[in-house]
């Protein structure tokens, strides 16, 4: 039982962790037009007396990995002068846009974009906001652009909540795991078993399980979900409430290299899905068709900053920690950044989104009858490409 009470106080306290990362400055506003900028002081030089040649070396390099934001190169949008003028009488023109992003590694392209000054650059005026559900931030016009698991907002956009989708964010990030000691070796062990999922049936974590047992021609109805969370998953294995259990690379990690938890399918590592986008850039719908060229620049930033993250993956990894959207030992929190492919082309977007959709028709949670194309042409457009 003591064992038992350590092992759980030990998870709460990583969850806990976890959740510091995801935490956000509510209400930062930046931009051209508002004066206030993005640019940051160059940090004073740090006391040294006192501490040893090793702590003040670590101190240094760790200083001088993060770029600040002088430092950055911006290459904005280039607009004809038609386009130019047309910008100007959008309704979101000089005013300020609201970012839905709650921190976290993943979808770190829309911090490091608002904090380097990305959306700058471009001559918006932006403010990080706080949400709880992203889809019904987006949906009820709350925000005017957020991210999320494409598992997550796939199905509420094609069932009425107003958002389009504009590029993708990243690859990988989630994958099923089992324990370490666990004679299961694939998903077709997990025939009779039980998976957790942390946010509930129809939540992202439940869908991409579907689709592991999917494309390895298991019927998903062969296999049981629960929720657990995050906190008591590991005991939940360990006790046999659970054989399986969908979890973030990133909170599992740990519990991998001790040997706790084994990977026997991943977002991140498989062949069949390490190129896809796990992760989706949305914008609110009405928000796009009465603003189409600022949304042409936000989605524009966002991929610059995302080009960014992909070749400078230790200075976002600073930049992340030192603003509590990440949290955790610094190599850890980079390798698993350094997991990620933040550079994904529109075309890897759109084909999975197409593929996702034919998934979840075999799934009943797309409408079976409904044409591929045209849940795709209602949900995603890829506006650069107009550019």
């Amino acid at each position: 039982m003591k064992k038992n009470f350590f092992v759980v106080l030990a998870l709460a306290l990583s969850a806990s962790m976890l959740l510091a990362g995801c935490s956000t400055q509510v209400g930062k506003t930046t931009g051209s037009e508002s004066g206030e900028g993005t640019k940051k002081e160059t940090e004073a030089k740090k006391e040294e007396d006192g501490k040893s040649s090793s702590e003040a070396a670590e101190e240094k390099g760790s200083q001088a990995s993060a770029l600040s934001s002088a430092e950055i190169e911006h290459h904005p949008l280039e607009l004809t002068a038609e386009e130019e003028e047309a910008w100007k009488k959008e309704p979101a023109y000089g005013k300020t846009i609201r970012i839905g992003y709650n921190g976290g590694l993943c979808l770190g392209a829309f911090g490091i974009a608002q904090e380097e000054g990305f959306y700058e650059a471009e001559g918006l005026k932006t403010e990080i906001t706080k949400m709880t559900v992203q889809s019904d931030a987006i949906g009820t016009g709350k925000v005017d652009v957020t991210g999320d698991h494409i598992a997550a907002l796939l199905v509420p956009a094609t069932k009425g909540v107003n958002m389009v989708f504009t590029r993708g964010c990243h690859s990988g990030c989630k994958s099923l795991y089992v324990l370490g000691s666990s004679e299961i070796q694939s998903t077709a062990d997990l025939k009779g078993k039980t998976i957790a999922i942390a946010d509930g049936i129809g939540g992202s974590d439940h869908n991409i399980s579907l689709r592991f047992l999917s494309k390895d021609h298991i019927d998903p109805s062969e296999v049981q979900f629960k929720v657990v969370s995050y906190d008591a998953v590991i005991l939940a294995l360990q006790n046999g409430e659970v054989q399986g259990a969908t979890l973030s690379d990133q909170f599992a990690r740990k519990f991998v290299d001790d040997g706790t938890l084994r990977m026997i399918r991943s977002l991140t590592t498989d062949e069949d899905f390490k190129t896809e986008p796990c992760c989706i850039h949305a914008v609110n719908g009405d928000f796009l068709r009465e603003n189409p060229i600022t949304v042409k620049k936000l989605t524009h930033a966002h991929e610059e900053a995302s080009k960014w993250i992909q070749s400078h993956k230790e200075e976002f990894v600073d930049i992340m920690l030192k603003m509590n959207w990440a949290s955790g030992e610094r190599d850890k929190v980079l390798d698993f950044a350094d997991s990620l492919d933040f550079d994904i082309p529109d075309e890897n977007t759109e084909k999975t989104l197409e593929s996702i959709i034919d998934d979840y028709k075999g799934f009943g949670l797309v409408d079976k009858d409904s044409d591929t194309k045209s849940v795709l042409n209602k949900i995603w457009d890829p506006v650069l490409e107009q550019s």
